[in-house]
């Protein structure tokens, strides 16, 4: 069974889903794949899981780095997770570029090399935006790209957490 609750933030509404005991999708509303690992009998009902990630978000959005991580149930391809877990590896208020997480991965794989770009479309497909900071990922000369909510939420993020850092 898929639940679902809804979540006002500064920058829109954001719907968040849940298997029933871990977060599967947490999307600003109409962003780009909305709704992707949601069922088509999603219910809408308040759950634990629900209330500490708005409990998460609300620390967010107040302008400071949330200390916990609620809890998330992932499923996707062996890809896909090892390039998440390493944006749930990256520290608030900081960036990453696309070619830096493939090193990463090639490494972990023990490859020669990575495509950037598939490592871009893993994280575009990052159905748990925000807890894996999807927006944390620039392009390799450090400019904002792709974000699945929209470039003008990434740049707000993004500023929102630098100012936060000062």
């Amino acid at each position: 069974m898929n639940y679902t609750y809804h979540y006002n933030s500064p920058l829109g509404g954001i719907t968040l889903a849940s298997d029933g005991g871990g977060l599967t999708g947490l999307w600003f509303d109409g962003q780009k794949y909305f709704g992707s690992t949601l069922g088509k009998n999603a219910v809408q009902k308040n759950l634990p899981v629900f209330e500490q990630t708005a409990e998460w978000l609300n620390i967010y959005f107040g302008g400071k780095n949330p200390s916990f991580t609620p809890p998330l149930s992932l499923n996707a391809t062996p890809f896909r997770t090892s390039v998440w877990e390493i944006l749930l590896s990256i520290p608030y208020g900081q960036t990453i570029t696309y070619k830096e997480i493939a090193a990463k991965i090639a490494a972990q794989q023990e490859l020669p090399s990575m495509s950037a770009q598939a490592v871009g479309n893993a994280v575009g497909h990052n159905p748990i935006s925000l807890i894996i900071p999807c927006h944390r990922v620039v392009g390799s000369d450090g400019n904002l790209t792709g974000y699945a909510g929209g470039i003008e939420k990434k740049e707000k993020l993004l500023m929102l957490e630098r100012s936060a850092n000062l």
